[in-house]
């Protein structure tokens, strides 16, 4: 356990040189979210715009003893109006990132994704998590375990490619994904690895870039070089997986919950494929969980401001 936080604490580290990203917060009406955002802005990760019911955001910030007086806020009755707004602001461009507060999931997501009004994109949108685990010598993402709960193959596609572009925006190449399965053969009857060796098949297409992708894999041979070696895998990815594309939300979300209760983990995480990246945060989560997330957020922000920039160059 002396390695835990180390590799959150190397992103947050990395996100004090950059300005602070202007973000959208929904909500932010309990202590958890309204002491997150301002811890956030404090280290210089964000700019927050409060957006809720401004005398509820005062009178919390009263209470916890926190100076929110530089921070924009927009005045919303309640969560749905929230939500909302908070949406508004990111799709007109006056923020770069969209951070939940003390409301439902449901609730934000439902205003990101609607049709007229939200922040779709031509990508499915999709969930990671960037777990710390403290036995490993690297960040292990886990996608998808909170929004897609049965993904079609395409939607497997779009989930892939946005974990790649993730950990591009993390600063690291040519990242190695394993598509997961219960076993590292093709079985006809079991539907997960003849997707996994679909995708495989797209990556060599082109169809999915800028990562490394074999599969099926279970997971020990994923993770653990040993028993990629006992089972004789000749593969660049088992052994040394970067992100672990998961069959379905129910395996990804056990899978992300084993590594936090039972091998000490921690798990930032951030919604992918909208205009904006956004920061879902949980009231369980520690500090430096939130922290993390935010800054996974605007390091993934910052990419897609330099894309944009060399897009108008050229």
């Amino acid at each position: 356990m002396e390695r835990k936080h180390e590799k959150y604490e190397q992103l947050i580290a990395r996100c004090k040189a950059l300005t602070p990203v202007p973000t959208s917060v929904a909500h932010p009406c309990d202590e958890s979210s309204l002491k997150g955002a301002v811890e956030a802005a404090e280290l210089g990760i964000l700019q927050p715009i409060l957006v809720g019911p401004r005398a509820k955001i005062e009178a919390i910030a009263t209470q916890l003893q926190l100076n929110i007086s530089s921070y924009e806020i927009v005045d919303a009755p309640h969560s749905h109006a929230a939500a909302d707004e908070a949406v508004r602001l990111a799709r007109e461009g006056k923020a770069e990132m969209l951070m939940k507060g003390s409301l439902h999931t449901d609730e934000l997501m439902g205003a990101v994704v609607r049709t007229a009004t939200g922040l779709r994109t031509e990508r499915r949108i999709s969930h990671a998590f960037i777990m710390d685990v403290p036995s490993l010598d690297r960040a292990i993402i886990i996608t998808d375990a909170a929004i897609n709960i049965f993904p079609a193959l395409e939607d497997k596609m779009h989930i892939t490619q946005n974990a790649i572009d993730l950990v591009h925006a993390l600063g690291f190449e040519q990242p190695r994904v394993a598509i997961l399965s219960a076993m590292e053969t093709v079985n006809p009857k079991v539907q997960s690895t003849v997707e996994a060796a679909a995708l495989c098949k797209m990556a060599d297409r082109k169809q999915i870039t800028g990562g490394i992708l074999d599969g099926p894999l279970a997971l020990d041979n994923a993770i653990d070089l040993t028993a990629a070696q006992i089972k004789q895998i000749d593969s660049p990815v088992a052994g040394r997986a970067d992100i672990l594309v998961v069959p379905d939300l129910e395996a990804g979300n056990m899978l992300a919950k084993s590594l936090t209760f039972m091998a000490g983990a921690d798990a930032a995480g951030i919604v992918l494929g909208a205009r904006v990246p956004i920061i879902l945060t949980s009231r369980a989560d520690s500090v430096m969980t939130r922290l993390a997330s935010c800054a996974v957020a605007a390091l993934v922000a910052q990419a897609r401001r330099e894309s944009a920039s060399k897009a108008v160059v050229s």
